[in-house]
Order: C-alpha cells, then structure tokens, then sequence
C-alpha cells in the first residue's frame, strides 16, 4: 500500500500510538504521521503509508485550522489542563468585545515562545527532557503567522473562571498552547488549553477522516501521491527519459513551477523533481518514488 490515510486521533492517544495501531492493522511498518497531535487534542491526523512515507515533509508544511477551548483564570507548567497549575485566580472578569479585540489584534506575522513541553529542540535535546529534569532554559521563539481567529460561542463562567472557544487558521510551526497562554496574557489572566480539534490540515478536512475502527473493519479510503499534491505541476517523460529518471539523471527544466512530479507513459509516478538555485534551467531528484529495478 502506497498513499495517505486520514485519521481522526481520538483524545488519550498520543501520534505516535496511532501510527503504530494503524500500523499494527495495515501489517506495515513502513507508515508515519505528518504532524503531531497532542495526547489531549483530537481530529486530522494524516498518515503517510508506503513510498508515501518520502513526501511527508511537504504535507507538514501545510497550514492547519483548530477549534481550541480556553480557560481563564489557570495557568500550568504544560499550558493545558493536563498539566501542574501554577498559577491561578478567582474573579475573572472580561467581555466578549474585549475578548474578541484581543483575538484580533493576534492576526498576521509574529514571534512565538515555545512551550516548555515541547519536542523543539534546543542544543541537541527536547524542550521536554530539559522541563523534566527541572533545567531551568529559556523557551526559544519562532516566527508564525496567525490567518484568522475568531470567538465561536459565548464566554461561560463558573467555579470563578471563564471558558470560551474559538476558531483559528494557522501556520506551521504554530503552538496553539502558547497561542493561549499569550492571548491570557493580553487579557491580564493566566490561561491555559482546555481542549483542541483539529479540523483542517492543508486541505485534508476532518469530515474525510476515518477512525481506528474504520481501519479495523476496512472501512477507508487511501489518498494517492498524486492526489495529495494535485498542486505541484505533472509532466510526462518517454521510456528513453524515465531509464535516466530511473537513475536520478538531472532533467533539462521544460515546466514552469520550481518542483515537478515526473510520471512515465504508463502513468505511474517516478519522481519529483526540484529546481536548484545554482541552475534554474535544470532539476534534480528531490524525491525518488521509484527505483531503477521497480
């Protein structure tokens, strides 16, 4: 089986329990995820299968929209409930003009602390393993892009908090925990993740994705390569040209994008293929889909 499949994580699993349970069920262990997810969080989970496994890192760079619950008035060292509270107050008190002020004032381009309980790594290790050992280091920053975000329902209080949910498009590389902790921040209370759904990755939608048990009881359907980058540009090459693609031979550029899939006359996809700066002209393997003996 070569492609991806869609899934919808259920909240408890962690990514990688999920490749490996669907890995389990597929009888592969050629497989792997496109992004994680939380323990705590749910929804699209993309899985790459087979020679699918080669192009992951281009469906990682996919925007992703989330429905995210924030609670007010908490503040833990994980930045979700999951996590050790920290700090906490009683009594909050905002309004949904304010709130929704805030929101607004988050959208376009700007720098991002990390949270403590990350995978980002800073001088060889996981921001995790540093929290752990209770190493004192400071969280890096990155740049990110915040596309739109927006309140989705009433503010709700009880026990002296407030909740609220919303609704955001994002970049990569964009922690929705420090999203909130930062909107928190802005409203002048200690936040933290209540829960999180992811609905959209790229243009893999949640209402297309399968759970485990679909899976089980063969019940799903698997993207093809070419599906799933119906995006990049597709050029079709004679059998003298796919033995030299078949060698990873550098092509003459005659398409107009800087990345190519290259399929044969049979209509199978052999590789894609990529400008490089040092000669526009021409392209290299940027991956290889097929072997010279396959």
């Amino acid at each position: 089986m070569n492609g991806i499949i869609l899934i919808d994580k259920q909240a408890g699993m962690t990514s990688r329990d999920v490749v490996d349970k669907v890995g389990k069920l597929l009888h592969t262990k050629n497989i792997g995820h496109t992004g994680t997810l939380d323990p705590m969080a749910t929804g699209v989970l993309a899985l790459c299968v087979g020679k699918a496994t080669k192009i992951s890192e281009l469906l990682t760079n996919y925007s992703k929209e989330y429905i995210a619950e924030i609670t007010l008035g908490i503040e833990t060292d994980t930045l979700d409930t999951e996590g050790n509270i920290i700090n906490e107050v009683c009594n909050v008190n905002t309004s949904k003009e304010k709130v929704i002020d805030i929101l607004n004032s988050f959208i376009g381009i700007s720098e991002q602390q990390v949270p403590l309980y990350s995978a980002v790594k800073v001088k060889g290790k996981k921001m995790y393993q540093y929290a752990r050992s209770n190493i004192k280091i400071e969280p890096p920053k990155r740049k990110i892009e915040i596309y739109s975000i927006e309140l989705l329902d009433d503010i709700k209080s009880g026990n002296g908090k407030l909740k609220f949910k919303i609704k955001c498009h994002v970049s990569k590389g964009t922690y929705i925990r420090s999203l909130i902790r930062d909107i928190g921040l802005k409203l002048g209370y200690p936040a933290c993740m209540s829960s999180l759904r992811r609905i959209k990755q790229g243009n893999f939608l949640i209402e297309n994705c399968h759970t485990i048990e679909d899976i089980a009881n063969n019940n799903y359907k698997v993207l093809t390569i070419d599906e799933v980058l119906s995006n990049i540009e597709s050029i079709s090459v004679t059998k003298d040209e796919e033995k030299k693609i078949r060698n990873g031979a550098i092509i003459e550029k005659s398409f107009d994008s800087d990345m190519v899939k290259v399929f044969n006359q049979d209509g199978v996809l052999l590789a894609i293929y990529k400008t490089y700066n040092k000669d526009i002209f021409k392209a290299k393997p940027y991956k290889m889909l097929i072997t010279k003996d396959n």
